[in-house]
């Protein structure tokens, strides 16, 4: 007799909470309705779910997303960069106190004490009305640059896999991969592990409509930010054994809308706005404007955030990073938020003379077209990148002169430069990873910066 097991799918939400009303009554209703016709069903989140661009996480630091999740009753959920990295470690140990599912993970450790999370589990095996054992596996990308900055040590798939395959030999009869790896790597493990039933991918945003057979392996994906929920649809014989699988996805926007949902939608916009617009940091005595497109006193003033918290003279940002005004008179958190909703921190680089002036020849050359360039990714939370702006560098173009602090530059001396992440992983910027001794203040994200500068300078008059 064959055995139906379906796996519903969700993964890199982002906060995206205008589609979680949705969402959530699809994957009740397809729980129903599975489950009616005899099927076994499981529900799985692939992580990302958490994204401090929307105001609720970030006054809740992730935990009205958790409450959010509670609502469908997932069977395992695993995390993404966004919680591993987007959180400080004592948030992501505090993230799922109050979860009704299991976080499931094994390829990230506490750093003090080489342990696993106190909040996650190496594996989970569900055992179906028939019989059937499926093992979930999950792995998120180990980001080996930044993790460590947080108290966690990641791990290679490549590396932990094959253990965790030993270490399961003969308790399990399906094995589903819960991936947080991305595209690239989920079908390096169908070609090196055909052993594999299902991976379930992520982190890459990929979408496959239909899913892909690779090497024997069905391998499924949903895209992003809840624009589609993933159904996997299996097929056993009476040895629990797959005999045939399919992949599906349904687009959020075909699904129907309550009358409540544009309420419930913007509820959560109102709560977080309000939450963190208790928290009032400064009192400025003037507004100031953000120009994405030249120099600005905004920019000037993020400038010296940076430096300031860098301890460094030299500082470089681009204008297109300020979404809105700061505001004259009492400054609160949600005023920084929206200004600056963008996951970056402040980098400290340390180059020779010579390398800072290539370093700046290279964003010489690239500022007319970094001036309207549209950037996505990297924390990166605006349109485009806007104006480069510097603090204590001069370039004299028609010489190819670098003057810094009003000084020739001095080809044999060491500088040290205040910038963001971000600029390591964009391509127009070499220098950085060729030459620049980089330290990455962990510590705070950008708004934070700027916002613990603004206390010192403007302290609140309230």
């Amino acid at each position: 007799m064959s055995e139906q097991i379906t796996i519903l799918h969700t993964n890199d939400l982002h906060s995206h909470f205008e589609n979680w009303p949705r969402i959530r009554r699809y994957l009740a209703d397809q729980r129903r309705f599975q489950q009616a016709a005899g099927q076994t069903v499981l529900t799985v989140d692939l992580g990302d779910a958490v994204d401090r661009a929307h105001p609720l996480s970030e006054a809740t630091r992730g935990q009205a997303n958790v409450q959010l999740l509670n609502q469908v009753g997932y069977d395992a959920v695993t995390i993404g960069n966004n919680e591993g990295l987007g959180l400080t470690h004592a948030e992501l140990d505090r993230l799922y106190a109050h979860a009704n599912f299991e976080v499931i993970l094994d390829n990230l450790t506490e750093t003090q004490h080489d342990s696993q999370p106190t909040w996650a589990k190496p594996a989970k095996v569900i055992t179906t009305a028939q019989g059937t054992r499926v093992l979930l596996l999950a792995f998120t990308a180990p980001f080996t640059l930044t993790y460590p900055l947080n108290g966690w040590t990641p791990t290679s798939v490549k590396v932990r896999l094959p253990q965790l395959l030993a270490q399961y030999a003969g308790q399990y009869d399906v094995l589903v991969v819960m991936s947080h790896l991305g595209i690239t790597v989920d079908r390096w493990l169908a070609k090196h592990y055909p052993s594999i039933d299902v991976i379930i991918g992520s982190h890459t945003h990929h979408l496959l409509v239909n899913g892909e057979q690779d090497h024997g392996v069905l391998v499924a994906a949903a895209g992003k930010y809840g624009e589609y929920v993933g159904q996997i649809n299996l097929t056993l014989d009476a040895a629990h054994h797959v005999t045939a699988g399919q992949a599906q996805t349904v687009a959020t926007k075909t699904l129907p809308v309550d009358a409540t949902d544009a309420a419930e939608i913007a509820g959560w916009q109102q709560q977080g706005e309000q939450l963190l617009a208790q928290q009032v940091i400064a009192t400025v005595p003037q507004q100031l404007q953000p120009h994405w497109h030249h120099a600005s006193a905004l920019t000037a003033l993020g400038l010296k955030a940076i430096t300031s918290y860098a301890g460094t003279d030299l500082g470089m940002l681009n204008g297109g990073l300020f979404m809105r005004d700061l505001p004259a008179g009492d400054v609160n958190l949600n005023d920084l938020h929206t200004m600056l909703p963008h996951a970056m921190h402040v980098i400290r680089v340390s180059l020779t003379g010579q390398d800072l002036w290539r370093l700046v020849y290279e964003m010489e050359l690239a500022r007319p077209f970094l001036n309207k360039f549209q950037i996505h990714g990297m924390g990166f939370r605006g349109q485009v990148f806007g104006y480069i702006q510097y603090q204590g560098l001069k370039w004299q173009a028609d010489t190819k002169t670098l003057l810094v602090n009003e000084e020739p530059v001095d080809m044999t001396a060491t500088y040290q430069i205040a910038l963001l992440d971000h600029h390591l992983f964009i391509p127009f910027f070499p220098t950085l990873n060729i030459s620049g001794q980089t330290e990455i203040l962990f510590k705070a994200f950008l708004r934070t910066v700027v916002g613990d500068y603004l206390a010192t300078q403007y302290p609140h008059q309230g």
